[in-house]
């Protein structure tokens, strides 16, 4: 009697063909994320709402219209949001992650994950990072938004090569010391992008053409060859809304206005521009007033107030705002130059914003308003503050004989003075996370555990005090309306 002989290779694994090996499903479940590409036409909407939901955790999408662009990209009642537009946002607080979506215009990416697989995955402890490709070992980097003004003699100083059988694909070649380099582009990136419009259905020839009309400058979008080989990969398309900008002419200014004896020296008015659309403008801006000081200029355009855009408010509705926001207010505004720079790109200008606030002499500061549940915390700010090579830029300490943590320090010119933080500011939240009854150490591992980007929301002291003074153990606010609250409607 013969028998097959049985021969095992290390390198090959076990080679028997009697031998079955049964698959093991449950211990190997691994949450599958999906990509969906939102694309609109002008004055389209995306079809969703985004919402925050009590005992549910993550950004909830809801109310995916049926036929719609949401629903079409694969967007489903109940998926969790884990990224915009590649960046992972589950642990951004709701207002800002509104924000992101609304500012992508009209692309957007967006990661999901389904709510039952997300639900489980917090439940064993997960890192939902894992799942984004955000902990990748080689993330990919972002592309950069280059605005390129010619020089003499070399001009633009950039030039392309169409790549080898591949339609729409451009690598650039530049003069070395020339206006390109020195605006941001560099050796091997390819183009993504000039002046608006996407160059993946162009040919050299009307590549070529659309250069020659250019006139005196060029805004371009470039990312690296190895970045754009990861974006290929995940299938994600590359966006401007993605980008890191480089000498862009014109910035958008958050401004923050603390209000004196006769208010805040300015009026606001809406006007026509030649082109025919309205705008609410800044007008006759009073010699030393608050607005003066904070940098207000006369004939800027209002594009927010406190966080929130003005752009579907009236007249009397940016009033009202202004009004209930107390002794001070923090605006963005633009010049009317400035506006038509990024309408003619069609890119959002609250995309780029300087955040310098002449006031106090900080140089960026990212504020939204706070809930209706916060309504109690009128001087409160939110502030992001992004991790740089010597840190955060601040130190924490703790009320003695009780929770409570405040900022005891903060670095001159360092990160968290640039997102506005003052030395005896009291932590009300860390990314979202209400801090208030926590200890000092708690609050350490929150920022620590917080990543690259915090999102503090905090109060001066004083503030502080009569707030604690005035508050009763019970809410007010029912769960209908903390539900409302939360809600973002893109329909």
């Amino acid at each position: 009697m013969l028998t097959e002989k049985f021969t095992f290779d290390p390198k090959e694994g076990i080679d028997n063909p009697a031998m079955v090996i049964a698959d093991c499903t449950e211990s190997m479940w691994i949450p599958r994320p999906r990509l969906c590409v939102l694309k609109r036409e002008e004055g389209e909407t995306y079809g969703f709402n985004l919402r925050v939901e009590k005992d549910c955790h993550g950004h909830v999408i809801r109310n995916v219209v049926q036929g719609g662009i949401a629903a079409r990209s694969g967007l489903r009642d109940g998926d969790r949001l884990l990224e915009v537009n590649n960046c992972y946002v589950d642990d951004v607080p709701h207002p800002e992650v509104a924000r992101k979506i609304k500012l992508s215009g009209q692309q957007l990416c967006m990661l999901v994950l389904d709510g039952e697989e997300y639900e489980q995955a917090v439940a064993v402890g997960q890192d939902l990072r894992l799942l984004s490709g955000t902990l990748d070992e080689e993330p990919c980097k972002p592309p950069r938004l280059c605005h390129i003004n010619k020089e003499p003699g070399s001009g633009l100083g950039i030039s392309f090569t169409a790549l080898e059988g591949e339609k729409g694909r451009f690598s650039v070649n530049l003069v070395k010391g020339g206006a390109a380099e020195k605006a941001g582009v560099r050796k091997g990136d390819h183009l993504v992008w000039m002046n608006g419009a996407m160059v993946s259905h162009l040919t050299h020839s009307a590549l070529s053409r659309m250069m020659k009309k250019c006139g005196n400058s060029i805004t371009i979008l470039v990312v690296d060859s190895e970045s754009e080989k990861i974006y290929m990969q995940r299938k994600m398309p590359i966006l401007p809304a993605m980008a890191v900008p480089h000498k862009l002419p014109f910035r958008a200014r958050k401004l923050h206005l603390i209000a004196g004896p006769e208010g805040y020296g300015f009026l606001l008015r809406l006007e026509q521009t030649p082109s025919g659309n309205t705008y609410h403008v800044l007008r006759e801006v009073d010699s030393g007033s608050p607005a003066e000081r904070a940098g207000v200029q006369d004939g800027e355009i209002l594009l927010e107030v406190n966080g929130e855009s003005v752009d579907s408010l009236r007249h009397d509705e940016i009033v009202e705002r202004v009004r209930l926001s107390g002794k001070q207010v923090f605006i963005t505004t633009i010049t009317q130059t400035g506006l038509g720079f990024y309408n003619q790109l069609g890119l959002s200008p609250l995309l780029f914003c300087d955040g310098e606030v002449a006031e106090n002499k900080t140089d960026k500061i990212d504020v939204q308003l706070s809930p209706k549940e916060n309504n109690d915390l009128s001087g409160s700010r939110l502030c992001t503050v992004e991790k740089d090579p010597l840190g955060f830029g601040f130190r924490l300490d703790s009320f003695p004989q009780r929770p409570g943590t405040f900022i005891s320090e903060v670095g001159s010119g360092g990160s968290g003075q640039r997102a506005g933080l003052v030395v005896g500011d009291v932590v009300l939240e860390v990314n979202g996370k209400n801090v208030e009854e926590k200890h000092l150490a708690e609050v350490i591992t929150l920022v620590k555990n917080g990543g690259s980007c915090l999102s503090l929301l905090v109060m001066d002291q004083t503030s502080y005090e009569k707030k604690k003074e005035k508050e009763k153990p019970t809410s007010n606010v029912t769960e209908s309306e903390e539900d409302d609250d939360f809600e973002i409607s893109f329909l």
